[in-house]
């Protein structure tokens, strides 16, 4: 009030959370996206079934595409699906782990806010405790090389065990290293995996154990004619992107015909143009042709005639990996196709997949060209092995390039529990209540495995504690047995990026929530300007 009159600074129908108020919501919607997909952790873990507004159905217990599925509006809750997103671009794997941890991060937090810690004492607490647990993780790590195929299989099986995958592990985890192993190259004394060279087609119909690793380049398309061959071998490969029809003018345009013969000459000419088109890709020595565009039917039984192989209206992106395959050029005009465009496989051949058929460009120029056919028996279960083999191959990819791998199972989260109450005894101060209950939040991982596969979490957590307190850091929970067991032994192991990114993605996302003390949420404005979806009269929902 300004002179007993009221001054607005905030526009009309505003609302305002400060204090207490805000912080106590923000906590409350991060921890009901955490317990959203808490149940799914695990090899024991549940499965999801998310419904769109069309009735499109995803069943699935891969977090990442949980959280991205479910139509999240509150802001606090939008940030614990970024912590899943980055946790899956950067490391593929462990995207519930990292959402878990943040949303006990922020229920330890509540408790001590209610005792008067100010959020700033505990994000500084947070932060160091998160430094500490990566350094407790390097201390833990193990070398791996890219040689060791049975450690990197077994990480491989460790993302695949709480996949609907599981039943196949044995086989999709060797898919998965072998994929790796042949795409991964070494710069600069380092492997680097480009996952450009790796493709993935899933196709419905057969079992999960038919999927398999292709040395070349799937194209899902079949060849244009029937009358040309199904299995082309030395192929020379010309691409393009151009059609191999007469072009229609881009204006209207009008032919006058006086005589009947001209009907004939007219259609001659064009058969003529075509014809001549197949006759200048046989003369450069191509037997094989993939283009972008399509394909005339005169020009299809040419290319029979000829003995070449054609296939028409292929993916820009199948376009590009088949050029990176073979060493092929994109050529975007037939009259410029030369010799030097060609690329070469030892195979074409068209397979008939299910009721599709394939065309399979194996044996390329380029060996680290590979695919993967996804198989299973319906259209939901291949959507969810292709989202467990995603999965499982980066965190082959992740352990090949950092090369060093820590045990799971609840394993290293004890470990790091264990040391930081240490280091937090050692700091004092307030700060030390945050690192203690940092701690107690990294035990939340062994404590939701635990619920998931039906044990009882306080003795779980009583007998690991007591393991590595015994100098057993690699003891953690076997959860088909409910027994405690070294995890190294039992091959349940992930590379040390799953657990380092979970841990930095979670605190600072906490962090980032704790330090919010006002929130202002706007509603749209009026009129045509406004965003779409809002009520009659132009004002819109709360943001």
């Amino acid at each position: 009030m300004i002179g007993g009159q009221p001054v607005f600074i905030l526009k009309e129908g505003t609302k305002r959370e400060s204090g207490r108020d805000a912080m106590q919501n923000n906590i409350e919607a991060a921890k009901a996206i955490s317990s959203s997909v808490r149940s799914t952790l695990g090899p024991r873990g549940m499965d999801k079934m998310l419904v769109d507004s069309l009735g499109d159905i995803v069943i699935t217990n891969d977090g990442v595409t949980i959280l991205k599925e479910m139509d999240v509006e509150h802001p606090a809750a939008k940030m614990l699906v970024e912590v899943s997103k980055t946790q899956d671009s950067f490391v593929g794997d462990g995207t519930t782990t990292a959402v878990i941890i943040a949303g006990s991060l922020l229920s330890e937090a509540e408790s001590l806010i209610k005792q008067n810690v100010h959020p700033t004492v505990i994000a500084e607490g947070y932060r160091m405790a998160s430094a500490q647990a990566k350094k407790v993780l390097h201390d833990m790590a193990k070398p791996v090389k890219i040689e060791n195929k049975d450690l990197l299989a077994k990480m491989a099986a460790t993302s695949l065990s709480s996949k609907s995958a599981s039943g196949n592990k044995e086989k999709l985890s060797e898919i998965s290293y072998e994929a790796i192993k042949n795409i991964a190259e070494k710069v600069d004394g380092k492997y680097v995996v480009d996952f450009d060279n790796l493709q993935m087609v899933k196709k419905k119909g057969g079992d999960i154990d038919d999927t398999e690793l292709i040395y070349g380049i799937i194209v899902d398309k079949e060849k244009v004619h029937p009358g040309m061959s199904d299995y082309v071998k030395d192929a020379k490969i010309a691409l393009l992107n151009a059609a191999l029809e007469i072009k229609k003018p881009e204006f209207d345009t009008n032919i006058r015909i006086d005589d009947p013969a001209m009907i004939q000459k007219f259609l001659s000419q064009e058969e003529e143009m075509l014809k001549g088109m197949v006759k200048s890709i046989k003369k450069i020595g191509a037997n094989v042709l993939i283009t972008q565009k399509g394909i005339d039917d005169l020009a299809q039984h040419y290319l029979s005639k000829e003995g070449i192989y054609a296939v028409r209206r292929v993916k820009k992106s199948d376009i590009e990996k088949l050029a990176k395959a073979t060493g092929a050029s994109i050529v975007s005009s037939i009259d410029e196709l030369t010799p030097g465009d060609l690329g070469f496989a030892a195979t074409v051949e068209q397979k008939k997949i299910d009721d599709d058929f394939l065309t399979f460009v194996t044996g390329c120029k380029n060996p680290k060209a590979l695919s993967i056919l996804i198989r299973g028996g319906t259209e939901h279960v291949v959507d969810e092995i292709e989202r467990s083999i995603t999965d499982s191959i980066h965190v082959v990819a992740a352990a090949i390039e950092d090369g060093k791998f820590t045990t799971g199972g609840g394993s290293s989260a004890i470990e790091i529990s264990t040391k930081l109450k240490e280091y937090a005894a050692k700091i004092g101060g307030r700060q030390q209540l945050a690192i203690e209950k940092f701690a107690n939040s990294i035990e939340e991982i062994p404590r939701a495995l635990s619920e998931n596969a039906g044990l009882d979490p306080i003795d779980v957590l009583i007998k690991i504690r007591q393991r590595h307190a015994d100098g057993d850091k690699y003891a953690g929970i076997n959860l088909y047995t409910g027994e405690v067991e070294d995890m190294q032994k039992i091959g349940v192991i992930e590379p040390i990026r799953v657990g380092e990114q979970a841990i930095e993605s979670a605190t600072e996302a906490a962090v980032m929530i704790l330090r919010i003390d006002d929130v202002i949420a706007t509603k749209a404005s009026k009129g045509p300007s406004g965003p779409s979806g809002g009520m009659p009269g132009g004002e819109g929902g709360e943001e």
